[in-house]
């Protein structure tokens, strides 16, 4: 039996290498995906993800000074809103001073990210806003405020606390109220990194 000639085997050893070219990722995949010992990890945020995310309504709110807040107050730029019911406790500036914390450390994007409590009314004192710079203060009054406010979730306590919500106005990610600065920093890092809007 004579050899193939060298042109032949050449023709031959190309084929073999662009067939292997196409053949060993989609083997190595499938192995990936049927293997039992391999898989991806179930998520990489800190805070808890809201699935799906929650619209939130287009309802009249109320700045300090008792005029009406923007109609898109909730829409403008990535937020991180804290809700109190009644007066800011020590509870609550904590999770403001979280929020604050993790914003000043987001440094030239901290400008994307607005700081918001969303309140039912008469909840602070005068002089709070002066404790709390760049803090939005909006009022959420009445039956219309309420079913607002019930839409973000409270946690296992009952209390709230802090909230990512996106610049469609889309209520995603929550968060424990205190010990949260760290992981809130880095998942609105990695969502600014990834965001083209707000």
């Amino acid at each position: 039996m004579t050899n193939p000639p060298p042109d032949r085997r050449s023709s031959r050893r190309q084929f073999l290498l662009i067939a292997s070219l196409f053949f060993v990722p989609l083997a190595a995949a499938v192995w990936l995906y049927l293997s039992p010992d391999w898989r991806p990890g179930a998520g990489v945020q800190n805070g808890t993800l809201i699935d799906p995310p929650r619209p939130l309504p287009d309802i009249s709110l109320t700045l300090p000074d008792g005029s009406a807040a923007p109609a898109d107050a909730l829409k403008r730029g990535w937020l991180l809103v804290h809700v109190s019911r009644e007066v800011c406790d020590a509870r609550c500036r904590n999770a403001l001073d979280e929020m604050r914390q993790a914003r000043l450390a987001l440094d030239k994007d901290a400008d994307r990210v607005r700081r918001i409590l969303l309140h039912a009314g008469g909840c602070c004192e005068s002089g709070f806003a002066d404790e709390q710079p760049d803090l939005e203060l909006l009022a959420a009054a009445g039956t219309e405020g309420a079913a607002l406010l019930d839409l973000f979730p409270p946690a296992a306590d009952g209390a709230s606390g802090i909230y990512i919500v996106d610049p469609h106005g889309n209520l995603m990610m929550e968060y424990a109220a205190t010990g949260v600065a760290s992981g809130l920093l880095k998942d609105l890092e990695r969502l600014l990194r990834l965001s083209h809007i707000g």
